[in-house]
């Protein structure tokens, strides 16, 4: 008779110094590639802002279309100020989005720099700034 030794099999799985490494990789790449993510977020608020602000501009020209005069605030948009040519509500969630940031936005009629204003003041709530704390306006494009 022949005598067979048993062949030891390594369990399967992976070693605390394969998963050190994996972890020590996957580690880097989020700080190489986390930076330039949080830089895409930040200007595409301020694009979105910047759309939101156009589209407001639009909703207002009809508004003025229908009723002959600009609203007073940004609220009459969506609900009837008791005009007698009201159709609204001219936004379409029927209510007033506020900015990327959650603050409100600034609206003024008559404007300072054409028939209304309507603006943002990016990330930081506060008038002026730079990069995503700049404010967005509907008189000047970005």
């Amino acid at each position: 008779m022949i005598k067979t030794t048993p062949i030891r099999r390594r369990p399967a799985g992976f070693t605390l110094v394969e998963l050190l490494v994996v972890l020590a990789i996957l580690g880097l790449l989020a700080g190489l590639v986390g930076p330039q993510v949080m830089k895409f977020l930040g200007s595409s608020k301020t694009k979105t802002a910047a759309l939101q602000i156009e589209d407001l501009g639009a909703t207002l020209d009809l508004y003025r279309l229908e009723l002959g005069n600009y609203p007073e605030n940004l609220e009459d948009l969506v609900t009837d100020p008791g005009a007698p040519n009201w159709n609204g509500p001219y936004l379409r969630k029927g209510q007033v989005p506020k900015d990327p940031w959650g603050h409100d936005y600034e609206y003024r009629v008559p404007g300072q720099n054409g028939p209304y204003d309507i603006w943002s003041l990016g990330a930081d709530g506060e008038e002026g700034g730079e990069g995503e704390d700049a404010d967005i306006t509907s008189w000047v494009k970005t």
